[in-house]
């Protein structure tokens, strides 16, 4: 558990290509089945302070027992921290993610900044409304990340624990669930 920014829920690493990651992830490494959502866009997106167009990206969600692991893939070449982590020769981890209430989320994204913590991006899922603030962790691009979401909220967990069920029961045979945006 972060004292800072509260306990590790997730693990997100940056992909070239979500197809081959997923298949990859289940049948090298046995974690599935993966939730995915492909080519969507923020909405109130905002990259190192600035209003922005959102990149598209395309994102699969799975479980490793309580943990979840996050694959994100960027289809285009707009500014993003997934665009300056691999901009900056990164592959794989880059950013883990605690998840909190969305008052939580506002109290301790305003904590943070006054402590001097900048905010390298923040944006909403604009199909599932969840709210993502990304803190870094050093004041420089492609810089580990912290992201903080608020899917502590009752709307939101419900979905995360059914990803976590999907996960217990799966048979290690059907990797990919699509899921409409």
């Amino acid at each position: 558990m972060s004292k800072i920014f509260g306990e590790i829920r997730q693990l997100a690493f940056i992909v070239e290509d979500i197809d081959v990651a997923m298949q990859y992830w289940g049948d090298t490494l046995g974690i599935g089945p993966f939730f995915v959502k492909r080519k969507i866009q923020f909405s109130d997106y905002v990259y190192r302070g600035k209003a922005a167009a959102s990149p598209v990206v395309s994102i699969a969600l799975a479980n490793s027992g309580f943990m979840q692991i996050e694959l994100i893939q960027q289809h285009d070449n707009l500014p993003s921290i997934y665009k300056e982590f691999t901009d900056s020769g990164q592959k794989g981890l880059q950013h883990v993610s605690s998840w909190l209430t969305t008052k939580e989320l506002e109290q301790k994204t305003s904590e943070l900044s006054i402590k001097g913590y900048g905010i390298a991006q923040q944006c909403t899922i604009a199909s599932s409304g969840v709210k993502l603030v990304y803190m870094s962790c050093e004041n420089g691009p492609a810089s580990f990340i912290f992201e903080m979401s608020d899917l502590n909220e009752p709307h939101h967990y419900e979905r995360v624990m059914n990803i976590k069920a999907a996960y217990e029961k799966w048979d290690g045979v059907t990797n990919v669930e699509e899921v409409q945006v």
